[in-house]
């Protein structure tokens, strides 16, 4: 059976910190992960989610005790070395050269602006499917020109324009993707400093619960929580080293007006099935600081399978109040409660009488339009029969005069 095309695809995230060890109880309370050793180097530790390792995590070297935490994402590549040829002679700079691991191949870049990722061929590739709590569900490039970035990333992983978006004030905000399937987005950075970066959003199921649990295990909220379109949310944050990453819960179910209350807390933690339209916002007020100039050579123990994306985001409004915080609706009985819905019910089923005049008098003008309509028929029949008649005789007299002649 034939692998899946990975070209474009986002596999793997990567913490890069001076102290890894002291996050990983971080992100298992926030995202849900479960964070364990790698079998082939005990050092670098993996993060699974319910559909298995989506990140993992490596600590920076001696050297770079001064670089701060932040997020390296992977890029599917179907050719390591030939996608890393043709990035370097579009502009981009080499971090680290192509190397084989147990899993793939890979390799370190950055973008002709400044904004730092990796390329990576696993040797088995999932399938994509619809993300769950704790998979990756949208990348965000900011960037200093929108454009330019673009034009690069299109002719590395042949990414697609799917939608551009007014942002107003903003700009303009670029929805790429592979084959019609939404991947990212792309936006210009609203600040020089600290310059081009990536940002991945995860999904979590209660956006809320996610936020408490990141500020009680010492981490920050940055940005959010807010709105979408769609209905779904988002937030920034940051981990207790600093590093930088944001959130998204999908749209809500709707609950039914007759719902219990218990029903409706239950569904309401819950996120929505399927898809939803919904994507991130523009990029965190507290932007990530700047990546290091080289990036340590461990690649990801596994690559993880990519989530479909949100539809597009827009400048996002006001957060509305939280879920948790909305006061339990009274219990009411369900005999008192069903007996108004029935009266209202047999008031609407019961049509308003019309005066007798009024009907005698629509029966009369209905009658007296269906006789017009004879008439004018029987006007019509005669005159074409007038018509045939007259055509009759032209023809007769026609005939006449050329017997004639002869």
């Amino acid at each position: 059976m034939a692998q899946p095309n990975i070209q474009g695809r986002f596999f793997w995230q990567e913490l890069l910190s001076p102290d890894p060890a002291a996050v990983t109880a971080f992100y298992g309370k926030v995202l849900g992960w479960r964070a364990q050793p790698a079998a082939s180097d005990p050092s670098y530790i993996t993060f699974a989610s319910r559909s298995g390792l989506v990140a993992g995590a490596m600590a920076l070297g001696a050297e770079k005790k001064e670089t701060p935490s932040h997020w390296l994402p992977y890029i599917g590549a179907e050719n390591v070395d030939a996608t890393l040829a043709n990035a370097v002679r579009l502009g981009a700079k080499l971090v680290q050269a192509a190397a084989d691991i147990e899993q793939g191949r890979y390799a370190v870049l950055t973008d002709p602006q400044g904004a730092s990722f990796g390329v990576y061929k696993p040797k088995q590739v999932a399938a994509n499917h619809t993300a769950q709590p704790g998979d990756h569900c949208w990348l965000e490039l900011a960037t200093s020109d929108l454009e330019t970035a673009f034009k690069f990333y299109q002719e590395v992983f042949g990414w697609q324009v799917i939608q551009r978006l007014d942002m107003g004030a903003m700009g303009t905000y670029l929805i790429f993707g592979v084959a019609g399937t939404q991947r990212g987005g792309i936006m210009k950075l609203s600040h020089p400093a600290p310059g081009p970066y990536w940002l991945c959003y995860t999904e979590v199921a209660d956006l809320d619960k996610a936020i408490a649990a990141t500020q009680k295990s010492g981490g920050r909220l940055l940005n959010g929580p807010m709105p979408v379109p769609g209905g779904a949310r988002i937030a920034q944050l940051a981990d207790p080293n600093g590093a930088v990453f944001a959130i998204h819960t999908q749209a809500k179910l709707e609950i039914p007006a007759s719902a219990t209350t218990a029903s409706t807390s239950s569904s309401s933690a819950s996120p929505a099935k399927s898809p939803a339209t919904a994507s991130p916002a523009p990029p965190p007020t507290a932007a990530p600081k700047a990546p290091p100039a080289k990036v340590p050579t461990l690649e990801p123990a596994k690559a993880a399978a990519p989530k479909p994306a949100p539809a597009a985001p827009a400048v996002a409004p006001p957060a509305p109040p939280k879920v948790a915080s909305k006061p339990a609706a009274k219990k009411v009985p369900a005999k008192k409660a069903a007996a108004p819905k029935k009266k209202a019910a047999a008031k609407k089923s019961k049509p308003k009488k019309q005066p007798k005049k009024k009907v005698a008098a629509k029966k009369a003008a209905a009658k007296k339009k269906v006789a017009r309509k004879k008439v004018a028929k029987k006007k019509v029949a005669k005159k074409a029969k007038r018509s045939a008649s007259r055509a009759s005789k032209h023809a007769r007299r026609k005939t006449g005069k050329a017997r004639r002649k002869k």
